[in-house]
């Protein structure tokens, strides 16, 4: 009997992942920005901010270098892989269909390699931006030293910053904990979805050639009469829309927290300009959990890489290799020629994901760090002002909430 391995290693993945590089990338830049503008009169701190702003300028062209690998890879296994294994199949020849899957092995072998070196870059780039953070506070600490006062709006700006803070890091509490739940939820989707596959074998070699949950979700409405299992699946869809419904809510409670904590450190930030004191380097810290965002959406990318390598071995060793499982793939040769054509929609799908990433970074690249062709020190108070008001309304224009629902639909795995 075909099935595909309940035991392989699994990683969610959707082909929509750029919307969440997107604001990501984006706040980034601009966080760097507003540390820019509030290290005004401190040269010392302008030259630290612009050498890391254009270490993740740099590290973003990489990672656009690391997208165009994923690219071609996914050309490669809709125009080469996949026809190739049609034509195997077709000509009941396993021995060629293994060669074909071991060329595409090597493929990605190379890209869990690229991507395993830009998550290090990724690591030791904030731990850069970490340590220009301490810079930044060790020489506020020597200038506040000679400031002892601090005036009745300073105080007040800063208890109201300090609540904000607290109602974030509520929310952001809530958050995580709605996506463990999410997490949980999606696994236990995926878990049923194999299940059923391992007493099937057309959609054995589905789940083995198509790793994409959501498709194996909808193959298996389309495939599978018992109403008992329809109703499962559907109630575990259910709740996990429910799930998502709340990380909606709560996501969007942060984005709104989080604009109303900017807004705050920027007047705390020019409330401190003002007194010649350097504003806290809270900025940076963001930058720190922007890079990290990006880096945890790598890691994910080199894991689902990593696991699609585990299928295609699986497909080797159990499909064509097994002479059992060959006489199973010569009775269900409609079927697997089936599972390829919808494999090849869905790897066009990905890759179309990966292009839109690799626009992101070459925009980033190009485009977003041009404020630090001039230094905030050489500004009036005038444009000083305006400055932040223009990235303060970018930053609003940010909308982390577009991929929600589509980012935590399990709709690709291995």
């Amino acid at each position: 009997m075909f099935s595909y391995s309940s035991n392989l290693g699994r990683v969610q993945w959707s082909p929509t992942f750029v919307q969440e590089l997107l604001p990501a990338a984006e706040k980034t830049a601009l966080l760097y920005h507003l540390s820019y503008l509030c290290l005004a009169n401190f040269p010392n701190l302008e030259r630290i901010i612009r050498s890391r702003a254009v270490e993740t300028q740099l590290l973003f062209g990489s990672s656009d270098a690391t997208m165009l690998k994923c690219i071609l890879t996914s050309e490669n296994l809709v125009q080469s892989l996949f026809p190739m294994l049609t034509k195997a199949v077709e000509k009941n020849k396993a021995i060629l269909a293994v060669k074909y899957l071991e060329k595409a092995r090597v493929w990605i072998k190379e890209i869990i390699s690229e991507v395993d070196r830009i998550v290090e870059k990724y690591d030791l780039h904030n731990k850069d931006v970490a340590s220009s953070t301490s810079d930044v506070v060790r020489e506020k600490l020597d200038t506040d030293k000679k400031i002892t006062e601090q005036d009745h709006e300073m105080k007040q700006t800063e208890n109201s910053l300090n609540d904000l803070k607290s109602k974030l890091q509520k929310n952001t509490e809530e958050l995580t904990e709605i996506e463990r739940k999410i997490n949980c939820k999606s696994q236990e989707i995926q878990e049923f979805a194999r299940s059923i596959t391992q007493t099937s074998k057309g959609l054995g070699i589905f789940a083995a050639v198509v790793p994409f949950v959501g498709l194996l979700v909808k193959s298996i409405y389309d495939a599978v009469h018992d109403p008992e299992n329809v109703a499962r699946m559907k109630a575990l869809e259910a709740e996990l829309n429910n799930l998502i419904a709340d990380k909606t809510a709560l996501k969007q409670k942060q984005w709104q927290l989080e604009l109303q904590v900017i807004d705050w450190q920027m007047k705390f930030a020019k409330a401190s300009f003002d007194r010649n004191s350097i504003p806290d380097p809270i900025h940076l810290n963001e930058v720190q959990s922007s890079l990290s965002k990006i880096q945890a959406i790598l890691i994910q990318l080199k894991n689902f890489w990593e696991n699609v390598a585990q299928m295609l071995d699986y497909l080797e060793q159990k499909t064509f290799v097994g002479e059992e499982l060959i006489e199973d793939l010569a009775e269900l040769k409609d079927e697997f020629l089936e599972s390829i054509e919808i494999a090849k929609g869905a790897w066009s799908s990905f890759g179309a994901g990966c292009k839109k990433a690799s626009v992101i970074f070459k925009l980033q690249t190009k485009d977003a760090y041009k404020f630090l062709e001039t230094s905030p020190s050489s500004l009036s108070k005038e444009q000083w002002q305006k400055e932040y008001e223009s990235v303060k309304e970018q930053l609003q224009n940010i909308d982390p909430l577009q991929s929600v629902t589509s980012s935590d639909t399990p709709a690709i795995t291995a």
